[in-house]
């Protein structure tokens, strides 16, 4: 038989043995992980900083595609340059002109629409134009996001559309839409020192919007270059409705201009809407009424001589 001595392990080894399951249980839960946790945590930081840099110019880039994509089919914004729309907006005011709502409906009297003048109206502000070609292109993404100006596009207010009849002055010193008189006093330019109002027009007009055309004109009367005053232009002072870029529908900047434009009531009253129903109708009724003795002749000189 094997000794008692000889089968068990000397109490210097079980010792030691403890000692370093000991100590690796304990590093395990204490000090061990904690170098290793920190060094990964740093390591983290370092890669997600180097990470965002270079993530940076490519989502700076995205954004401007989009920017650009919604600019280029939905909303707009549009810097106002000059004082033609006064007291309506200002200048150095910012508006979002909405280029889908025509495709959902048309153009209506009251809208206040941004479009190109470009080949048919003379610009109503002079923008310089630089020759160096970083300030070229820098004015030209101004000019796309709406913190710039640009020569070649207009602001007005809609005032008769294809069809219509419209004419300055009646008896009361009226613009008139096919025989109704709108009334203007909410938008027509007000001084604000002197508190007097623009007439609706100094001087008279009288014009048929034609076919796919538009009579527009600006709130401040006697500061806009507007369909009044190219009358002698082609289409006889009115603009293409397919140069329409769209509809101004709020003003977003300065804050504290911050408002919508509604279309004014004057333009929704129901003597001008059946005025405009019958207005179409009107050339066509006249023509079927000068066919009929028209007919009639012809009928009676081809009939057969007996």
């Amino acid at each position: 038989m094997r000794s008692e001595a000889e089968g068990a392990v000397p109490e210097e080894k079980q010792t030691v043995t403890s000692a370093r399951e000991s100590s690796d249980a304990g590093n395990t839960d204490s000090e061990q992980p904690e170098t290793p946790e920190e060094d990964e945590s740093t390591g983290k930081k370092r890669k997600k900083q180097g990470s965002f840099l270079k993530e940076l110019p490519v989502l700076i880039g995205v954004a401007l595609v989009l920017a650009l994509v919604i600019k280029a089919f939905v909303v707009q914004a549009f810097y106002i340059p000059s004082g033609s729309m006064e007291n309506t907006l200002q200048i150095g005011d910012r508006v979002l002109v909405n280029k889908v709502v025509y495709h959902t409906r048309d153009i209506s009297r009251g809208d206040v629409v941004v479009f190109n003048g470009l080949d048919s109206w003379d610009p109503e502000i002079q923008v310089s134009h630089s020759s160096n070609p970083v300030t070229r292109v820098l004015h030209a993404i101004g000019g796309a996001f709406g913190v710039a100006p640009n020569e070649k596009d207009y602001i007005k207010r809609v005032i008769g559309v294809p069809g219509d009849h419209v004419k300055c002055c009646d008896a009361q010193g009226r613009v008139t839409v096919n025989g109704v008189p709108l009334d203007e006093h909410t938008y027509l330019f007000t001084d604000p020192s002197t508190h007097v109002q623009n007439k609706p027009s100094i001087d008279p007009f009288d014009a048929t919007v034609g076919p796919g055309q538009l009579w527009v004109m600006g709130d401040h009367r006697e500061a806009s270059s507007d369909s009044r005053w190219h009358r002698g232009d082609r289409g006889g002072g009115t603009i293409p409705i397919d140069h329409v870029i769209g509809r101004a529908f709020v003003i977003v900047w300065p804050l504290n201009r911050l408002d919508t434009l509604p279309i004014p009531s004057t333009f929704k009253q129901p003597t001008l809407k059946a005025a405009a129903a019958l207005a179409p109708a009107t050339p066509l009724t006249l023509g079927f009424l000068a066919a009929i003795p028209l007919t009639h002749l012809i009928r009676r000189k081809n009939r057969p001589r007996r």
